[in-house]
């Protein structure tokens, strides 16, 4: 299933990147050169005239379908072939990242969940992570670096601003909602919301960032339809339908970004996220969300990885010393300062340092959008 069209964030390649079948197309027209091309997860089983024919010196294969007379030919004038690897329930050479409907694709089958890509892959991590094979290290790196390409090619252009917080924030509570008003309000602010792809406050970030372009009423109804689910568990299958149940009934919905990882299987990716860049290696997947959230971060209520994601966060803040370092805004000031006190924490870090006029602590979801615009604001001020 390919990546759907979204002007919001711009999919865009390299000169000598070929992610796709018209893009092979438009090189190749009129005899044009292969050379020097990386073509990427492409099937050109029927293209064979064409490679037989082209020009591919320095070329490089990527996991391209390709009849055996044509791979014999470009390997045989000097490209560098990768075939596929038979029997993977995920593609290590993809050049998109991914759409909820390819990897929740047989959710609708009697199986239910434990049929889709994502189920699937999960399942072939947890049997290959621990025997200690390269073969199964090398195409997991190889993954994760394309889908790192792949969401750098996405947002290239975009303001993301990174929305954190616990994944057992259930549907239908008050937390949930306030979670899911703001991705809405950051979305209609023009911003691209980015969380870690999972469920509850990422969920409902995700969620109401696909309502932006709706009236307000359909988040309402929409936040009624899945709290009859309000947990993914005990049941992955009926907590995703619900969702996809929301999407079928109003379809095109605003886009938003997910970053999950398998290194969390029992955390399923959520089906509001219109593009889900999922990683194997969950610290390669932790630093690019909180990287490429170059608007700010706001951190919602959270235990442990929404406590380690504030101070990750705080680091490269700590010691930027060139340009701006980006906003953190923390919800919830009883939770951060009395249950878990990471903010007397951040603020001792931030004390007399250039983050320290970045960073916010507000008690309401609506205060955060606000806060947020205020630091940038006053950084707008400054230069």
């Amino acid at each position: 299933m390919s990546t759907p069209t979204d002007p919001a964030l711009p999919s865009t390649t390299t000169d000598h990147e070929i992610e796709t079948l018209a893009e092979f197309d438009r090189v190749t027209a009129d005899g044009g050169s292969l050379t020097g091309h990386r073509v990427q997860a492409v099937d050109l089983t029927a293209r064979t005239s064409t490679l037989l024919d082209a020009d591919v010196q320095g070329a490089i294969f990527l996991g391209c379908p390709m009849e055996p007379e044509a791979a014999a030919r470009v390997r045989a004038r000097g490209a560098l072939v990768f075939p596929p690897v038979p029997g993977l329930p995920f593609d290590p050479y993809r050049g998109h990242v991914y759409a909820p409907g390819e990897l929740f694709a047989g959710l609708a089958s009697e199986e239910g969940y434990e049929a889709t890509p994502d189920a699937r892959a999960y399942d072939w991590f947890q049997r290959t992570k621990a025997d200690g094979d390269v073969f199964a290290s090398m195409l997991r790196a190889v993954h994760d670096d394309s889908v790192s390409d792949a969401l750098d090619e996405l947002l290239t252009g975009a303001r993301v601003v990174g929305v954190m917080g616990g994944h057992a924030m259930a549907r239908g509570t008050e937390a949930y909602e306030g979670a899911a008003r703001l991705g809405r309000t950051l979305a209609r602010a023009g911003l691209t919301v980015a969380t870690g792809g999972g469920p509850g406050a990422m969920e409902a970030a995700n969620l109401g960032a696909y309502a932006a372009p709706f009236d307000d009423p359909m988040l309402t109804e929409a936040l009624q339809l899945v709290a009859k689910c309000p947990s993914f568990t005990p049941s992955v299958t009926e907590w995703a339908r619900a969702a996809f149940e929301v999407r079928d009934r109003w379809p095109d919905g605003g886009s938003s970004v997910g970053i999950p990882t398998w290194f969390y299987g029992h955390e399923p990716p959520n089906p509001f996220a219109s593009h889900l860049a999922k990683y194997f290696a969950n610290a390669t997947r932790e630093d690019g969300l909180l990287a490429r959230s170059n608007a700010g971060v706001i951190f919602l209520p959270g235990a442990a990885g929404t406590v380690q994601e504030i101070f990750d966060n705080a680091t490269p803040n700590y010691y930027e010393s060139r340009g701006e370092p980006t906003p953190m805004v923390l919800v919830g000031r009883a939770h951060w300062t009395e249950e878990l006190p990471a903010w007397p924490l951040l603020q001792a870090l931030a004390r007399g340092r250039s983050m320290e006029s970045r960073i916010a602590l507000v008690d309401t979801v609506e205060e955060a959008g606000e806060a947020l615009k205020r630091i940038a604001g006053s950084s707008a001020g400054q230069d």
